[in-house]
């Protein structure tokens, strides 16, 4: 008998990803501007997994802030879904003053997972590395071109 319920419980866990990003969407924080796009949170989630296997990519709100502030290069991405927002609504006003694009993602607990970490993450940074130049530099360019909220 257990076999047959293991077969019914497998649909119900695979959620499709566009109707999860969606879901996710109503727990954005009011300041989750520029947000990516569905196929941008994807190709960042890929680009952070790949930093992470390289350990090229900084995690936290302090430590990211810290190489913010040592003037440090890379994309910042941050949870849209993090409350309350004062833990981390500094850190855009530190990108814009130093150049470096950022974009937020819906989820938290999946960026925290893109980057190899069991715990929900609010930011994370993707320094430049010659492993996954090609993909680090597809993911500047749209990040880039999001729109800069007023």
């Amino acid at each position: 008998m257990s076999r047959e319920k293991e077969p019914e419980a497998a649909p119900e866990q695979e959620a499709t990803p566009e109707r999860s990003y969606r879901e996710l969407l109503g727990n954005l924080n009011p300041i989750a501007r520029p947000l990516a796009s569905r196929k941008l949170t994807r190709r960042l989630y890929k680009c952070i997994r790949k930093a992470a296997k390289q350990k090229q990519i900084r995690r936290g709100v302090k430590e990211v802030q810290k190489f913010i502030n040592k003037g440090e290069k890379g994309i910042v991405v941050l949870a849209g879904d993090t409350l309350p927002i004062e833990v981390y609504c500094h850190i855009p006003i530190m990108c814009e003053d130093r150049s470096l694009p950022y974009a937020y993602t819906p989820s938290k607990s999946d960026l925290g997972a893109a980057g190899g970490s069991k715990r929900p993450t609010c930011v994370i940074m993707i320094k430049p590395h010659e492993e996954y130049q090609e993909a680090y530099e597809e993911c500047w360019e749209e990040v880039v071109s999001l729109p800069v909220p007023l």
